[in-house]
């Protein structure tokens, strides 16, 4: 069987003293096998990159940027085959794959502008004879773990700011599908980045925690859920790293009274369903306020039995399967635990039957839920949609401000005095106005609040910068040398 290895220094490598499988979530075949990383492993790893780091960081701004550049090129040239490694091993279809691919080059683009986005400044006579001026420079290595759901778009937003600022990146993608991280490796020498600057481990928790307690890993960034997140931000910190730990969420989306029901359920559907419920941007509670409970579940539920639910590469599927057969019966325990806590379950995705052995399940629609059952607390990760219902916008309002969660939120509604209030109220990084998955573009950057990041910093974007450099200030003088005394009092500005 075909072994998915490391890339170390420009070169794929691994010997297979453990491995893992990964499947086709579509037909549940175990397609090939990938090698864990040991200590040793990721220590050469760790070593390529920081002998890479003097190198990389010297090179020009200009041909640091000429490697942006011709990666987008080959990206753009090369998404029909990576979108199929990426279905081929995560199970979303083509299209939604595809459209990973293109997000994931927005913040390609927005490194290869690194010339503009690593200006200091510069301040002229702060006193007599003086100048100050600042620079941003490289952290280090960094170290970038990222989650299975994106195994393009997530890994492009850590690894391409952090290269195009000057650092040297290991990256350690998911097991399940670690093959994209390969590719994406491959691309970055093929647009002419020097070996060593971007290494890939694959493997478990032993491949992380080298990386977490290396003292030669300056940074860390971190996808995945909450209590991996608390651990790594708390592990990595504690090493004297700087770290940003993304975690998980459940996002809300709120429909006024006011609002359009049908672009309501049709906003509600795409994003509570697409890509089978493994984003952590997917909407999975439906906050229906005041009378529009009922005409809002029947028109979801009346779009839910026209998706097309199959294999990722048939065009005609909407959406694809999960991840593994352990995560698909962990959602579906979900709608079965809702029922027995009291929900109304409108919809029952786990009794749709496939023709295959893939890890398939149907979309699921939740009533009544409320704050106390697990469908509310827990991030199901799957297709699976809860409806509360509240009398008020303030109660709405209370309802997610209440939640540990802080990642996105939707409004929908005709009136714009109350999206503007929302907008202001409400206790989430990511808010969207009659938009039900508000991803920043790469112009600006993604992060949640409370238990949804662990950091200072959000991810991609002009926060990138902040986290992936330093900043140095340098204030100098020339003076005459016949000025020149010996002065013990504090250095003055007057």
């Amino acid at each position: 069987m075909a072994l998915v290895q490391h890339f170390i220094n420009g070169v794929e490598t691994g010997e297979p003293e453990r491995t893992g499988p990964v499947f086709n979530p579509a037909t549940g075949a175990r397609q090939h096998d990938v090698v864990y990383a040991s200590v040793a492993d990721v220590e050469q790893a760790i070593a390529a990159a920081k002998a890479a780091l003097p190198g990389w960081r010297a090179t020009s701004l200009i041909k640091r940027a000429d490697v942006f550049f011709r990666l987008r090129h080959l990206l753009r040239e090369r998404t029909p085959e990576l979108a199929a490694i990426v279905t081929s091993e995560h199970g979303k279809v083509l299209s939604d794959a595809a459209g990973e691919i293109s997000r994931g080059l927005e913040n390609v683009e927005f490194a290869a502008g690194l010339v503009h986005l690593l200006k200091g400044e510069r301040s002229e006579q702060v006193s007599r004879g003086v100048d100050v001026h600042s620079v941003k420079q490289p952290v280090g290595v960094v170290g970038a773990i990222t989650p299975f759901n994106f195994p393009v778009m997530v890994p492009l937003w850590m690894v391409a700011s952090a290269i195009a600022f000057g650092n040297t990146v290991v990256l350690k993608p998911s097991e399940k599908d670690p093959s994209a991280s390969l590719f994406l490796a491959k691309l970055f020498q093929e647009a002419g980045l020097p070996d060593g600057v971007l290494n890939v481990v694959n493997g478990d928790k032993l491949a992380v925690d080298t990386i977490l307690d290396s003292p030669d890993v300056a940074a860390v960034s971190f996808v995945g859920s909450t209590p991996i997140a608390q651990s790594i931000y708390r592990r990595a910190s504690d090493n004297g790293k700087r770290v940003q730990a993304l975690g998980g969420a459940k996002n809300h989306m709120v429909v006024m009274p006011d609002a359009d029901i049908d672009a309501a359920a049709d906003a509600a559907v795409s994003a509570a369903y697409g890509s089978a419920g493994e984003r952590c941007m997917a909407v999975s509670v439906l906050v229906a306020v005041g009378d529009v409970a009922d005409d809002l579940v029947e028109a979801v539920r009346s779009r839910m039995g026209t998706l097309v639910i199959g294999d990722g590469t048939d065009s005609a599927s909407e959406m694809g399967p999960l991840i593994t057969r352990e995560h698909r019966d962990k959602v579906a325990s979900y709608v079965t635990g809702a029922a027995a806590e009291g929900a109304s379950v409108i919809v029952d995705g786990t009794e749709k039957q496939f023709d295959n052995d893939g890890f398939f399940v149907g979309v699921s629609l939740l009533d009544h839920v409320t704050t106390e059952m697990k469908a509310y607390q827990d991030e199901i990760f799957g297709p699976v949609l809860s409806v509360v219902r509240v009398d008020s916008y303030e109660a709405a309002v209370a309802l997610i401000n209440a939640n540990r969660f802080g990642n996105g939120v939707a409004i929908f509604t005709r009136d714009g005095g109350t999206a503007r209030q929302f907008e202001f109220e409400v206790e989430v990084g990511m808010v969207g106005v009659n938009v039900p998955i508000p991803v920043p573009v790469g112009a600006y950057s993604f992060g949640g609040w409370k238990d949804s990041l662990f950091g200072d910093s959000h991810i991609y974007g002009p926060e990138s910068v902040h986290f992936y450099t330093r900043s140095k200030v340098v204030t100098t003088r020339w003076p005459d040398p016949s000025e020149s005394q010996v002065d013990l009092g504090f250095p003055s500005n007057h």
